[in-house]
This record gives structure tokens, C-alpha cells and sequence, in this order.
């Protein structure tokens, strides 16, 4: 059985503890959202996933203070050790009922509920919470091993890459009573990834959302979690819907009409720029919770007033979305890097190199418009397409790379899945499309903070560590450089900010494939398009030079100009 003690184990099982500062504010959000408090004679609250039970002390104490002295806390918790910490903890400082005890929360739920029927709405209300207050655990379900992610998933009907969390929401839902509150602390991704669609649709379907309150990259954990608090309220028979908040915090070089705070959950109560405790600067905005096209599976972000207008300004001149050109792209997957991937080739052959060897495009060369420097890494790439058909080459054919692979076969045979999905062995997993490599394309990586995006024409693969897409439509490449123009541009910085706001620490975006393919093209045969695409491919061919800045701020007036704005009015107009 786990214990605390165990730091690298905690992180395995995605185990952060809540500090207390963040547990009072979390109880005080539930509390000012909860209308029947002191009027019950007793109130029952309950934690999936109590730790050190720190979440359910801050509750007790705040319902304390609302008058509300019966209390029923009840939660579970793997860890033993925990479990008799946090019942120590509620029982020297307060005078309730405390039914703590070991175990899974998402097995007694399949044990004792059925999850997937909807008569369990009606279950007896003994079964049942006034209040949840948790800090569920943050790992990839599938890192519990297949057959429990799949049951996980199947159980509560998930689809994707699953977090552990996204079950603990739905389970949440099962044990809160019809009209009552829960305060749960999540991962902020879950609001604007593809994989979190199936989560947003079940929490709007059994509960109203009162509050989202983003935390960005305010370091309340040890671990780089950008986490978000959720407030619903459990749905009753024939409610109407209600309008959301949504708050979000984001650090913030801006140092204009700063506020002081002494903390940050002092900083969550204003707005604007704030500096907290003299030291790091954060910019705290207030609106409504905006659900893109208003589908429940649509991403969640803030609804500024003005923002709105900002998009409808874009969509007046969009042409099409990036995704619009071609399919966007992850890099090869070889599954053996070791073995297929080498900057060393030169030194370790001199007259019998592989001849199935390629340049490859990583990260490490990235840079806008134009890679930075020669290539320093090669992949002996092992597939082609014959009579319209892709597959593996014919190794026999290369002598070179068979003798080089055949030194490597016991590794290579050691990838299962390869072959039990009647592969070669010394096949590279994710080859993607061979003869896709010849074509011009566009290039990025995922995380960095500033967008980078550049062109290769040269025919080479991409690296899984990178992102890319090519014109699938076959016809003039402008659309290319049309869309790198906007991609490196602070439009679509701002875009990104409005649309996605996937924000890492340190101030990084996230570029993920279901971002980039809503990304937006100008008609090109405007003008002022027209010019982006010449001033695109001057940059691209002058890069080595010394001074390009003054040709790159031109492109980028033209790419606010090109979708009817003007930079300076859009910041000077407060957009942000």
C-alpha cells in the first residue's frame, strides 16, 4: 500500500497535495454558491481522494463558521497511512461524524453503482452528499496498465487519452444529491483538448458550471500542473440554464497600473495586472464561460466582450482554416530512436553508409520562417510506396542497412506490438506517408513561446518531437506561405490567446494539431495577401542575413491588416 512518504510514487499515481491557502479558498467558492446552509440539521461532505485530508478540514471549518455544526465527512483514499492521518486531523479540531477509510473511489463506485444507468439518478439519497470538495489524482488513466484504463473508460463511457481525473468528475456526479455543490481542482487541459471533449459534455449534461477559475501557471503544485477550480451544482429535474464565470490568472511581464497583493488568492479577488508580495506580476481577468459554436463538446475559454467582435471581424475575411490545406501531422514514431536515428553516421561508416539513410528535421534547428543551421541528425528510413500501396521497403534490395539493422534485430524484434500487427521487424512504427516527404511543407514545433514556424523545401522528414502539414489540395503552394506568414505573427499569438490560452510555465503556448488546424487564412488574392506571400518567401531567402526585423514587423502589420485590424487599436482597445 502507498504511503506519503513516497514522493516518486505520489508522482507516478499523479499525487499532489492541496496547500491550505488554496483549500480555504476552494471551501469559501463552494460555500458562496450554496444556499442551504445552516437551514439542514445536518450537512453530509464527502472526498474522493482525501490525502491528508486537508480539503475536507478547510470545509468543516468554513460550514463551521456558516453556523452548520452536524457533520457527516466521509472520503476514500489509497493510501493507509493518509486515511488515519486526515481522520487524526478532523478529530482534534472538530466535533463530527468521520467515516474515512481505504480504498479506490472509482472501484466502490463500479462495485456498489451502477454507473452507465440513468435510473441511478433516482438513487436513495442516504447514498448520497450535500457537498464534494476534492483534488483528484493527475495521471494518464492508461498508465494504470490496459486492462483497468479500459475498464475506467468503458465504465463511464470516456473516450481518448483519459486523465485520471475526467472519472473522478463523473463519479463526483454519481455521489453529489440533486442541488448540491462540489469544488473539485483539476488540470487546466481539459477545457481546450480534443481528448477532454467527452469530460466537458458529461459535466455540462448532470451539472451547472457556477464558476471556472483558471490558475495558470501560478505554482501552487510542485509538479508543472496548470491547474483550474471547478464550482457546479449537481442538476435538478426542469432547472434552466445558468450563466457561468470565469476567472483566469496568468503571469505577466506588463508592469502598467500594477496592483499589490499579498498573495495569490488575494489576486483571484481583482483585476488587471497584480503584483504579488512584490515579486511576480499576474494578470487576473473576469468574464463569462464561453463554449465554442455553443457545443457541449466545444472548447471552453473566456467570453470577453470584445473578443467576440475581434472573431467576427476574422471571420469576415477568412478564407480558410489551416486545417483547410492538409491534415496536420506528428513526425515519425520509430519506437528504437537508438537505432534509426544518429548524428553520427559519417564517423560510423566511412564506405559502407546505409543507403537508406535521410535527413531529418528535429526541434533542435528550429526556427522561424527558415531552420537555423544544417541538419545534424539522420534517419535510415525503411518504407516506400509501391503500386500506390505504402510499406516496407524490400531490405534484401539495401545491403548496408540490412547488414547495419540485422546488428540491432534483437532489439528491434523486441517491439511486440510491431510485430503481433504483422509488421516487418525492422519497420519504423509512425513512418507517416513516404512519398508525403517530397512535398514543400510547413514545420512547428509543439511547445515553445513564441509560434515557430518554417518551410522546408527540401524534401525532408519530420521528427516526432515536430508538428507538420502540406498542401493536400494539390494546388498553388502560395497557401503555404500565406499560412506561415500568419502562423509567426503576434496575430496569431493574440488569436491563439483568445481561442486556446494552452499555456505552459514560463510563459510557453502549447501548439497543439487541434489548435493549429483552426488557425485562419486570408483570401489570397487580395493585395495585401499577396504581398505577405512575396515578403514570406523574401524572408525565407535572405534569412542569413544580418537584418530582417524591419521586413518580419512589416509582415506583421500586413497580417492584422489582411483579416481588417490594426494592431496598435486592437491592444490600445483593451482586447486583452
Amino acid at each position: 500500500m502507498p504511503t506519503i512518504q513516497g514522493p516518486e510514487l505520489k508522482k507516478l499515481q499523479g499525487i499532489h497535495y492541496t496547500p491550505k491557502n488554496l483549500c480555504d479558498f476552494i471551501a469559501s467558492k463552494i460555500l458562496e454558491n450554496c444556499n442551504f446552509i445552516p437551514s439542514k440539521k445536518e450537512i453530509k461532505i464527502f472526498d474522493p481522494a482525501v490525502g491528508d485530508g486537508a480539503l475536507l478540514l478547510s470545509l468543516i471549518k468554513a460550514l463551521n463558521l456558516k453556523g452548520q455544526k452536524k457533520i457527516e465527512a466521509s472520503g476514500f483514499d489509497t493510501d493507509t497511512l493518509a486515511i488515519e492521518i486526515a481522520k487524526d486531523r478532523i478529530k482534534e479540531h472538530f466535533d463530527c461524524d468521520v467515516d474515512l477509510r481505504t480504498g479506490d473511489f472509482l472501484e466502490y463506485l463500479s462495485e456498489n453503482y451502477s454507473i452507465k444507468d440513468e435510473l441511478f439518478r433516482t438513487a436513495q439519497e442516504s447514498n448520497q452528499y450535500d457537498l464534494v470538495i476534492s483534488n483528484p489524482p493527475y495521471v494518464r488513466v492508461q498508465n494504470l496498465g490496459t486492462s483497468r484504463s479500459q475498464r475506467i473508460a468503458s465504465d463511464f463511457d470516456l473516450k481518448g487519452r483519459v486523465d485520471l481525473y475526467y472519472p473522478f468528475i463523473c463519479g463526483i456526479a454519481q455521489i453529489l444529491k440533486p442541488g448540491g455543490i462540489a469544488g473539485i481542482i483539476v488540470s487546466n487541459r481539459f477545457m481546450t483538448t480534443k481528448s477532454g471533449a467527452s469530460v466537458r459534455k458529461r459535466i455540462l449534461n448532470d451539472f451547472h458550471v457556477l464558476h471556472v477559475l483558471d490558475l495558470g501557471d501560478t505554482k501552487f503544485f510542485e509538479a508543472a500542473v496548470l491547474p483550474a477550480i471547478l464550482i457546479v451544482r449537481k442538476k435538478q429535474i426542469n432547472e434552466k440554464p445558468i450563466e457561468s464565470k470565469f476567472t483566469k490568472i496568468y503571469s505577466t511581464e506588463d508592469a502598467l497600473n500594477t496592483k499589490e497583493s499579498k498573495n495569490i488568492i488575494e489576486a483571484l479577488k481583482m483585476s488587471g495586472c497584480v503584483r504579488v508580495n512584490g515579486g511576480q506580476s499576474y494578470y487576473v481577468s473576469h468574464g463569462k464561460l464561453y463554449r465554442e459554436s455553443g457545443q457541449d463538446e466545444g472548447f471552453w475559454r473566456m467570453e470577453q466582450a470584445i473578443s467576440n467582435g475581434f472573431l467576427s471581424t476574422i471571420q469576415k475575411h477568412k478564407y480558410c482554416d489551416f486545417g483547410d490545406i492538409g491534415k496536420i501531422r506528428v513526425g515519425v514514431k520509430t519506437t528504437a530512436d537508438e537505432v534509426f536515428i544518429r548524428n553520427d553516421w559519417h564517423t560510423l561508416f566511412r564506405n559502407d553508409k546505409p543507403e537508406l539513410l535521410r535527413p531529418l528535421i528535429t526541434h533542435h534547428i528550429a526556427n522561424r520562417f527558415r531552420a537555423v543551421e544544417s541538419h545534424k541528425f539522420s534517419i535510415l528510413y525503411t518504407h516506400e510506396v509501391r503500386n500506390n500501396l505504402r510499406g516496407s521497403v524490400k531490405i534484401e534490395n539495401y545491403p548496408n542497412s540490412h547488414k547495419y539493422l540485422k546488428q540491432h534485430r534483437e532489439r528491434l524484434e523486441g517491439r511486440k506490438y510491431v510485430i503481433e500487427a504483422g509488421r516487418n521487424w525492422f519497420e519504423i512504427w509512425v513512418p507517416q506517408d513516404p512519398n508525403a516527404w517530397k512535398k514543400n511543407k510547413v514545420i512547428f514545433r509543439d511547445i515553445s513561446e513564441k509560434p515557430t514556424f518554417w518551410m522546408d523545401l527540401e524534401g525532408n522528414i519530420v521528427n516526432g518531437d515536430c508538428y507538420w502539414f502540406t498542401n493536400d489540395k494539390n494546388v498553388n503552394d502560395d497557401l503555404l506561405w500565406l499560412a506561415m506568414s500568419v502562423a509567426n505573427s503576434t496575430f496569431i499569438e493574440f488569436y491563439y490567446d483568445q481561442m486556446f490560452h494552452n499555456k505552459l510555465y514560463s510563459n510557453k503556448r502549447r501548439f497543439m494539431s487541434q489548435y493549429v488546424e483552426k488557425f485562419p487564412i486570408p483570401t489570397p488574392e487580395t493585395n495585401v495577401a499577396k504581398q505577405m506571400i512575396a515578403l514570406s518567401k523574401e524572408i525565407y531567402h535572405r534569412l542569413k542575413e544580418n537584418n530582417m526585423t524591419s521586413l518580419q514587423e512589416k509582415l506583421d502589420s500586413l497580417v492584422w491588416k489582411s483579416f481588417g485590424l490594426r494592431r496598435e487599436e486592437v491592444f490600445r482597445e483593451g482586447y486583452l
